[in-house]
């Protein structure tokens, strides 16, 4: 053979290896459209934060899979006393932050006394409400005994606000998390990405992804063109649902349509007028056609619903008919509850798509009936400052994708302002009965409770539309809870 001939042989090889199968990275960009506030899931209500750092960075005594399921995380196993108020968690052994900081049980009490403090920011509080006290036999052993039995305890303990954070590390959480989990943070490039690198100090199974790209593409057109053009390896919330059929033609793509928990809202200033009228609340949901907005915005099946709750939690019950679609009946309502025609009304609609598609829809719904609506779009720190902390609103379209939380419908203060003694008394008798089938009979009254007063309007549950490259593997199909985990994530055939 020719030295020429050997020096082409050498060239196509070099081609051919650098043209390899894409399965052969140990990287992933994952796309997501909102950015967060902050990088610290204990001080801040955004779902975005925990779509980056839930099961990557952080971790919390338990933890919910993708299934749904509360699984051990850096408590190995417990045991529940028969009163159901103490719990013995025996802790992981040899795990570390990822400054090299030792978790041990005084970073249990100091995470769990730092969330339900009373200057806590924790958006969760009542979490740990139930907790009296945290105490510590060994390092590898906590026990927290609590006021009264509560039922979701250990699934709280999954949630993103519960994970636990370092007593040195902790305030810089917000922009330099540490944590225990498989991906330690790099870098925050605001306004574009986070980065995050394999811990090489991890406890438990390491994971294949070497690296993982957050990349923060607002726009729905440029989130399909850098889908298309391979600048983002996937979308575990896809927001161009109308492009769904040229993606699952194309055999580069899987196009997954999962469940999540994102309970869709036209939620209400229930302490402003005239929200505070529940026939005012009763008109709107009769004024809008649930299953005409989801065609018109979202693109793909979505299942209505009727209350705060969604087909995948225990004790769902469908009461999706109990405000039909009757503009008459809305107007006939509004007028008992001495509106005026052409009363005009703000909605304010953060950055996702759903919210500002389904505003337009909505404000056409509802100026049939008689109604003025403004759109007020908003940036989500606007959003979360003027709406959610402020409670200062009239209407707005958001998706609580928090599961299980029927809690904010009895708490104290939270920005939609709903105050029902009877709805309080249900939940506590909830939270404190040891008996399951009870349980179930109390969380099917408590929606049936929200179902009549109606203080939202209850729409539909978001779907999650997952894009990504077809030899990746291992993202959650379903959404049991706001994450990208990405702990499981690889590429292959």
């Amino acid at each position: 053979m020719t030295y020429r001939a050997q020096w082409w042989l050498a060239v196509i090889g070099i081609i051919l290896a650098g043209a390899g199968p894409a399965w052969a990275k140990d990287t992933l960009t994952l796309g997501m459209v909102l950015e967060p506030p902050g990088l610290d899931p204990t001080a801040g209500a955004a779902a975005a934060i925990r779509e980056i750092v839930y099961a990557n960075v952080f971790e919390g005594l338990t933890r919910i899979d993708g299934e749904g399921h509360t699984v051990p995380g850096l408590a190995a196993s417990w045991t529940i006393s028969p009163d159901g108020k103490t719990y013995r968690f025996a802790l992981r052994p040899h795990v570390t932050f990822h400054d090299g900081t030792p978790f041990d049980c005084g970073v249990v009490k100091f995470s769990l006394d730092r969330a339900r403090a009373p200057d806590s920011t924790n958006a969760q509080k009542e979490i740990f409400e139930p907790i009296a006290a945290i105490d510590c036999p060994a390092p590898e052993t906590a026990v927290i005994t609590l006021k009264r039995p509560d039922a979701d305890f250990l699934y709280g303990l999954g949630w993103g606000d519960a994970v636990m954070v370092a007593p040195n590390s902790a305030a810089g959480n917000q922009t330099n998390p540490i944590g225990t989990g498989p991906f330690r943070f790099v870098r925050w490039v605001k306004g574009d990405h986070v980065d995050l690198a394999r811990f090489p100090g991890y406890w438990g199974v390491a994971p294949k992804l070497a690296a993982v790209t957050f990349k923060f593409i607002a726009d729905p057109a440029a989130a399909a063109a850098a889908l298309l053009a391979g600048d983002i390896d996937a979308f575990g919330n896809f927001p161009a649902p109308e492009i769904l059929p040229q993606l699952r033609a194309d055999s580069r793509f899987s196009v997954v349509i999962g469940a999540t928990e994102g309970k869709t809202l036209l939620a209400l200033n229930d302490a402003r007028k005239p929200f505070d009228d529940i026939r005012v609340r009763r008109a709107l949901a009769y004024a809008i056609d649930r299953r005409a907005l989801v065609a018109a915005t979202i693109s793909v099946a979505a299942r209505i619903i009727g209350s705060h709750y969604t087909p995948n939690d225990p004790g769902f019950i469908d009461l999706a008919a109990t405000y039909p679609y009757d503009p008459a009946r809305a107007k006939a309502l509004l007028a008992e509850a001495g509106i005026a025609p052409r009363m005009r009304f703000k909605l304010a609609l953060p950055p996702p798509p759903y919210a500002r598609r389904g505003g337009e829809v909505i404000a056409a719904m509802l100026q049939a009936v008689g109604l003025e609506v403004e759109l007020v779009p908003m940036e989500w720190a606007t959003w979360l400052d003027q709406v959610f902390k402020r409670s200062d609103f009239d209407m707005t379209i958001i998706a609580h994708t928090e599961p299980r939380d029927l809690a904010i419908y009895a708490r104290d203060h939270y920005y939609f302002n709903y105050a029902n003694a009877d709805f309080r008394a249900l939940f506590q008798r909830y939270r404190e009965t040891p008996d399951p089938a009870a349980g179930i009979d109390l969380l099917q009254q408590m929606q049936r409770k929200l179902a009549e007063d109606e203080p939202n309007v209850f729409l539909y549950v978001l779907p999650k539309i997952g894009v990504w490259n077809a030899h990746l593997h291992g993202l959650w199909i379903n959404d049991p809870i706001p994450a990208n985990d990405v702990t499981g994530a690889y590429w292959g055939n």
